[in-house]
């Protein structure tokens, strides 16, 4: 039982951080229909920012986490839209999915080149201790993690319930037809959900990295994981973004103690395969009509 309870929790906090990705690629496709399949790069790159900036500049680890962030959020959120998403969500799904699947190539072999292609340590953010309850060893990190990454979606999903910007952007995502005749303006939500999705990304970084290590490869796994938690959760809702990460995380988990480590990756995809059967909107996803 206690290392029943030690999975669990391991998977949660783990699920918790899935989640904030998955949690960006449903904003995204909410706001403005765009899949990013750069998502996986983009939770990779940010803590190489901060590797960078500490390297390179001297900042000390907190300074360099907050710079870290609102560089995500310039270059992941406001760039990625004017340079990517604009020029190409004109021509269609397709090639937009193309084009953040070639972004996401370039930003992996761009860190590769210039960075470095071994995995580099990242500096833990909290105490590597552990204290016992119930038998049960549970680690300081895993306790943070999944804290900053629930209150993370929980202030977001405060903002977007309770804030008059928040409803705008509710209602550009159900309708920016109408939103727009009501007085919204439509771009700036839709600006708003990229920014949102960048800070997203970096806060996900700096808390799953120092587990894996910072790699130019980590954007691989991230990005599968994070894109089948939303679809395993609901691609169109936020919360089933959450409940997809969180399952995400423990079935990972359980699975690497119980079945086997080396297949442990082929789980979720399992689990994926038998939701899209069963209930292709998700766990909490709503069935969405399109005309075509």
């Amino acid at each position: 039982m206690p290392e029943f309870i030690q999975i669990m929790i391991s998977g949660l906090s783990a699920g918790s951080i899935y989640a904030l990705a998955a949690v960006g690629f449903t904003l995204l496709w909410q706001a403005s229909q765009t899949i990013n399949f750069a998502q996986g790069e983009f939770v990779m790159l940010p803590a190489f920012f901060v590797l960078a900036l500490m390297s390179f500049a001297g900042f000390p680890l907190w300074l360099a986490i907050l710079a870290a962030i609102a560089l995500s959020v310039l270059l992941l959120g406001a760039i990625f839209k004017r340079l990517i998403v604009e020029p190409m969500i004109s021509h269609g799904t397709l090639p937009l999915v193309i084009a953040t699947i070639a972004l996401g190539l370039l930003l992996k072999e761009a860190v590769k080149e210039f960075y470095s292609p071994l995995g580099q340590p990242f500096p833990s953010l909290f105490p590597q201790e552990v204290f016992v309850v119930a038998g049960a060893s549970i680690s300081i990190p895993d306790i943070a993690n999944f804290i900053i990454a629930m209150g993370t979606i929980i202030a977001l999903q405060l903002f977007l319930q309770r804030t008059r910007t928040g409803r705008c952007m509710q209602a550009t995502a159900q309708n920016p037809d109408v939103a727009q005749i009501l007085g919204v303006d439509v771009k700036r939500m839709v600006l708003y959900t990229f920014l949102i999705n960048g800070a997203l990304a970096a806060i996900a970084s700096v808390l799953i990295t120092p587990v894996y290590l910072a790699k130019f490869s980590n954007g691989e796994v991230l990005g599968v994981v994070a894109f089948t938690a939303a679809i395993v959760g609901g691609f169109n809702q936020i919360r089933g973004a959450l409940v997809g990460g969180l399952v995400i995380g423990v079935v990972d988990n359980l699975s690497a103690i119980y079945f086997s480590a080396e297949y442990r990756q082929a789980v979720p995809l399992i689990l994926l395969i038998v939701i899209i059967l069963v209930r292709p909107q998700g766990l909490l996803g709503t069935a969405e009509g399109r005309t075509v």
